[in-house]
């Protein structure tokens, strides 16, 4: 027959996941390598915890810290007051919708955060998370 199918063509009844294999391998290295890229350079505190936290995490330029002896750090690097809100309204001019995490220990006084948040609100910053641990739950009883 000449039109018809040729009697050896069978239908493709496997799945061939060589090629899934070997892109999930280059994925995961990419992400190995560019993972130390993204680590930034932190302030021990000891954060207070919550049993009930969203699993989700806000990502946000500005990281704003505040150690155990009030002092403050933005992305990483100690700052002034005065000093603080020039870079908040400097970033503000760069994004408006510029997002701020705040991580403060718990042994400051509620005070001195409140503060803190006070002075992100005034140099135009409207979006700003608190920074938690999440503390583990324990087991349900029945």
């Amino acid at each position: 027959m000449a039109g018809g199918a040729p009697e050896g063509d069978d239908e493709i009844t496997g799945i061939n996941v060589t090629p899934l294999v070997d892109v999930v391998l280059v994925l995961l290295i990419i992400f190995m390598v560019t993972a130390n890229f993204i680590v930034r350079e932190t302030v021990e505190v000891d954060l207070p915890r919550a049993a009930n936290t969203q699993d989700k995490t806000v990502q946000g330029p500005v990281m704003l810290t505040m150690d155990k002896d009030a002092k403050i750090f933005f992305d990483g690097v100690e700052v002034q007051q005065d000093a603080l809100m020039t870079r908040m309204k400097e970033a503000v001019a760069k994004d408006k919708e510029v997002r701020a995490i705040i991580s403060a220990d718990q042994a400051l006084n509620y005070g001195k955060v409140m503060g803190l948040i006070d002075l992100v609100k005034e140099a135009g910053i409207a979006k700003f998370a608190l920074n938690i641990q999440k503390e583990a739950k324990p087991p349900a009883s029945p």
